[in-house]
């Protein structure tokens, strides 16, 4: 039997306002004790705080004008041929 009342369910379900510090100390008490009883629990929250630290970290770079309608126009082609072979 799970000492922890947490289920992975509701571990899940809390995992975004765990991660932002927005849950009640005596909650977050209850997700800690999970964590470290359940590795899978470990898994997703180890990986998900990394994903963010990365994301982060990451600077945005708008696309060049010319790359942006090169896209635009490959986008465009390509619908024009799925029509043109679905007969609509």
């Amino acid at each position: 039997m799970q000492s922890s009342m947490i289920t992975c369910k509701d571990f899940l379900r809390e995992l975004s306002d765990y991660l932002d510090d927005a849950t009640d100390p005596a909650l977050r008490a209850e997700l800690e004790k999970h964590i470290n009883e359940c590795p899978n629990c470990w898994v997703v929250t180890d990986t998900t705080r990394k994903t963010i630290q990365v994301y982060k970290g990451m600077d945005l770079h708008p696309l060049p004008e010319a790359v942006h309608h090169k896209l635009m126009n490959a986008l465009a082609q390509r619908a024009a041929q799925k029509q043109a072979k679905s007969g609509s």
